[in-house]
């Protein structure tokens, strides 16, 4: 079994989920706001531009041709609908737009409820990730988004997050650990799991070079798009496990010295055992949030240790992950937010603390 929420390293209490991070405190995450149909999130996820889209093309078909021609939304590929975007087929453009515009309009009413929650009151800055963020129709999205805020007299600034956003969520996991825990260390093991796919990644941390981790990166990863196989949950950690195996294999050959810590990222609302108390329905197989199972201690079970020390295993929302990666940009203000849009839309708001101790 991985380690409970009471016991220490070091002296120091370490927990799941927990608020109290090096770096910043978690002011929270995973709110879940509702509207009269639902989860209003679920209005402005990776799926929602595609039904705004597709929307879109049926009232234009309405009067002729579509632009967009027949293939379906859904078979549209990322770069396909950003092409058009900033293709020379005006139309086809214009009618991308008019979804990049509806979608926008979702997502500040996200922001706008999101703002006014206590826990979001004073936010300077608001990052957005999640794939949908590194696209063209996504970082338009996003500064659409800002200017209707600003527009209702909202101070606000909106940010593609920096990071891609597959290596933002394993580069995030650097920040849940004390800095003490990985020197004398060249990288950690970091681990994402959506509900779409599955990443594992090494994580150098380049501490000489900068001891606040702000050149963290990702040397090497591995992605697993489980939405396609269906698996099991057994199936799925069984799969997990393999990929973790193999990087530590190569970290090792490669003399990185991996520390004998892994950070994992995972929806949901995390508590301090460890354990999903909800938010994990999309994830491979379902039942993750079952009281008789406990990720932490079952990835510890299958990696007891990493080099000649006991593997210490940390998890927390990959909201909360994602944004960690943006800690070293933000030290400018003092209150911020991030989004995710991915499956679901995640959320997480931090306050800095001073910068990370170098010493």
């Amino acid at each position: 079994m991985g380690r409970s929420a009471n016991e220490k390293e070091n002296g120091v209490l370490l927990t799941h989920g927990d608020d109290d991070l090096p770096s910043v405190t978690v002011d929270d995450y995973n709110i879940e706001l509702r509207s009269s149909d639902g989860f209003l999130g679920d209005k402005a996820n990776k799926y929602a531009f595609q039904e705004k889209l597709e929307a879109w093309r049926k009232r234009v078909r309405k009067g002729g041709t579509d632009p967009l021609g027949k293939t379906p939304t859904g078979d549209l590929s990322k770069k396909e609908i950003d092409a058009l975007l900033v293709g020379d087929d005006k139309e086809a453009a214009a009618l991308v737009m008019a979804a990049v515009d509806d979608f926008a309009d979702e997502l500040a009413t996200v922001l706008d409820r999101l703002l006014h929650q206590k826990s979001w009151k004073n936010t300077e800055r608001v990052v957005v990730g999640g794939g949908f963020s590194e696209r063209a129709v996504g970082e338009l999205a996003i500064a659409r988004a800002m200017v209707l805020l600003k527009s209702k007299g909202t101070e606000i600034e909106l940010t593609p997050i920096a990071h891609h956003p597959d290596d933002a969520g394993l580069i995030g996991a650097v920040h849940l650990i004390p800095s003490w825990m990985l020197k004398g260390h060249k990288a950690i093991l970091a681990i994402d799991i959506g509900g779409t796919n599955i990443r594992v990644g090494i994580v150098e941390m380049h501490l000489k070079e900068e001891a606040n981790l702000s050149k963290a990166k990702v040397w090497k990863s591995d992605i697993w798009r489980h939405a396609d196989d269906k698996p099991s949950r057994t199936t799925a950690i069984e799969r997990l496990i393999s990929m973790i195996e193999k990087l530590i294999d190569k970290a090792d050959k490669a003399d990185l010295d991996p520390a004998p810590v892994i950070g994992v990222a995972c929806p949901g609302l995390i508590d301090a055992d460890g354990s999903i108390v909800r938010g994990g329905q999309n994830l491979p197989g379902g039942n993750w949030e079952s009281e008789h199972f406990n990720l932490p201690a079952a990835i510890k079970e299958a990696i007891p240790q990493i080099g000649d020390d006991e593997t210490f295993v940390i998890m927390h929302n990959d909201a909360v992950v994602q944004g960690l990666s943006q800690v070293s940009s933000m030290q400018d203000v003092s209150s911020w937010g991030v989004l995710t849009i991915g499956t679901g839309l995640g959320n997480a708001h931090f306050t800095n603390k001073r910068e990370r101790d170098t010493d």
